[in-house]
This record gives C-alpha cells, sequence and structure tokens, in this order.
C-alpha cells in the first residue's frame, strides 16, 4: 500500500433495483463496491452507477442518458431522499433506491 492508497479500498453500497432493470441483476437489491481513491474523494451516485454498471453490463444506460443526465422517468433516492446529483457523496452505510416510473395507456 503506498502513502497516497486508501486505507479502505472500497465502499460497499446496498442499491435497490426496479422490477423493470430486475433482468440486468436477477435480484431486488445488489450490493456494489465503489472504489474509494483517497479520504477526501467519498464515493458518489456516479460512482455507483458506474460500480453497477461493471457488474451488470448495460443497467446504466438504462438510467443515464448520452448526456450523462438521469433520464427522466427514472428517480434515485439515497437514504430515502430523492437526489439527481451524480456527484453526491456516499458513505458505506448509504443505501440507494433506484425507482423507475411505470406508464402505458
Amino acid at each position: 500500500m503506498t502513502a497516497r492508497a486508501s486505507r479502505e479500498a472500497a465502499v460497499v453500497v446496498r442499491v435497490k433495483i426496479p422490477s423493470p432493470l430486475r433482468s440486468y441483476t436477477g435480484a431486488a437489491e445488489v450490493a456494489v463496491a465503489v472504489p474509494v481513491l483517497a479520504p477526501e474523494l467519498p464515493p458518489t451516485v456516479g460512482g455507483v452507477l458506474a460500480a453497477l454498471d461493471g457488474a451488470y453490463p448495460g443497467i446504466r444506460f438504462r438510467i443515464i442518458d448520452e448526456q450523462r443526465q438521469l433520464r427522466p422517468h427514472i428517480k434515485l433516492f439515497v437514504g430515502g431522499m430523492l437526489t439527481r446529483d451524480l456527484a453526491m457523496p456516499l458513505t458505506s452505510e448509504s443505501e440507494v433506491m433506484i425507482v423507475a416510473a411505470l406508464s402505458g395507456g
């Protein structure tokens, strides 16, 4: 371990997956390891989505569009609070819930 390396290589974050995206994960809840680059750089919501995509390829594109914005039908909750901020920092106790709106007619 170098002097610059974090003591904690990754933070594990629980992510609740909505029904429309469970074909990617096969589960309603998954745990993803998000790398911690340095103590002053905590993992973010965007980092969780990147780690989620690393474990379940293709899922991030269903959540984030080509402009790196949340898709309009997706809501993210961190610790029960709604957020659209992908730069929001997380802790190891954080839980991310993805909610996908249903539509039809």
